[in-house]
């Protein structure tokens, strides 16, 4: 077995990313998503799935129709290979990633009946998908897993559009404009993804090949305000200094930033801060695919999971799309125009949630 020593534990094992399976607003696959993304094309449009009069927007990143969400979350576990049962493979755990309310229940017993697969669920709002990552990514470093896939899921309801709406956090102008002077908040999106994570012998026996690795990971939390960021971004700029120890790596390994970057007026502010503090004297290019693909809620980590592994396959940067104005208090490098090569390193994903959660997943390339 091959291991590799870090500074702050014992050797582990590499975490592989073996399988990869999205539904998004772009349509079936990574590559019609990272098609939408490296285009720098939002994929927002009118609802037509519920009724939105008198709302302040009437636009979100939806997939044609009204899918169901388990219908949803079969197909991607397939695509990612994670129900494949070819000699050799490893029996999978599921952890699944759900929006917390009364139909995560139906839809998760739903979900193992079709699969075998028997989930473990978090709800744990915005930063839901990447814990699941991160406890998914200790199993198998630490030997006590071969496989174990993250699945995600999140369609556009009425419900939450409702509250968002209300809360005026949803974009009355109809985009999103992550770190832009005048921004005035997030969007909603349909995302629908797994990722299988395997150890490099498992992923040997089933005769697979590795998309990309997880390098390290990180969270956090602030207990700063119910829904407001620490303004100094303390709680993220830690989690991404664990994440680094845990990959034995310093800051200037990284070689971009898929930021959380939601659009909201705070919460860019605080990112930044965070980024600042991590990068003196200059950061990486940075981009927030949310301007694309919009806010997942809990299925918009491991979304942008998926975008990360993309864009170090395609080995070119994606754009900060929206972006109109320079805000003096988000000084970092944004990928503005068109998308730029892909430098070598490490990607950060970085995701946020109310209460002052925060995740930071470092991806290198296979």
């Amino acid at each position: 077995m091959t291991v590799t020593a870090l500074r702050n534990g014992p050797p582990r094992r590499a975490v592989l990313v073996g399988g990869v399976g999205v539904r998004s607003a772009f349509g079936a696959g990574l590559p019609a998503l990272l098609d939408g993304v490296l285009a720098g094309r939002p994929a927002f449009g009118p609802v037509d799935r519920f009724p939105t009069a008198g709302r302040r927007t009437d636009r979100a990143a939806t997939v044609a129709g009204s899918p169901r969400l388990a219908d949803q979350l079969v197909a991607v576990l397939a695509e990612s290979g994670a129900t494949d049962r070819r000699p050799g493979g490893e029996p999978a755990e599921l952890l699944l990633a759900l929006h917390g309310d009364r139909r995560a229940g139906p839809v998760a017993a739903e979900v193992a009946d079709r699969t075998g697969l028997r989930p473990k669920v978090y709800t744990g709002a915005c930063v839901a998908a990447s814990t699941a990552v991160a406890d998914a990514a200790a199993l198998i470093a630490s030997g006590r897993r071969e496989r174990v896939v993250v699945a995600a899921g999140y369609l556009v309801e009425p419900d939450t559009f409702a509250v968002f709406d209300a809360g005026r956090a949803l974009a009355g102008d109809g985009a999103v404009r992550p770190f832009s002077l005048g921004r005035q908040g997030m969007l909603l999106g349909d995302a629908v993804t797994a990722v299988v994570l395997e150890s490099a012998p498992a992923l040997r026996r089933r005769g697979g090949n590795a998309r990309a690795r997880i390098a390290g990971w990180g969270r956090t939390g602030d207990a700063h305000h119910v829904c407001r960021p620490h303004p100094d971004g303390t709680g993220l700029a830690r989690a991404v200094r664990d994440a680094l120890s845990r990959a034995g790596a310093e800051p200037d390994g990284i070689g971009y930033v898929n930021a959380n970057g939601a659009g909201s007026k705070l919460g860019d502010l605080a990112e930044s801060a965070a980024l600042v503090s991590l990068f003196p004297t200059g950061t990486p290019p940075v981009s927030s695919t949310k301007a694309v693909h919009g806010h997942a809620l809990e299925a918009s980590a491991l979304l942008e999971l998926a975008v990360t592994v993309g864009v170090l396959e395609a080995g070119a940067l994606p754009v900060n799309a929206g972006w109109q104005h320079p805000d003096p208090g988000c000084p970092l490098d944004l990928v503005l125009d068109r998308p730029r090569p892909a430098a070598r390193g490490l990607a950060l994903t970085l995701n946020a949630a109310f209460g002052g959660a925060n995740t930071a997943l470092l991806v290198a390339p296979a």
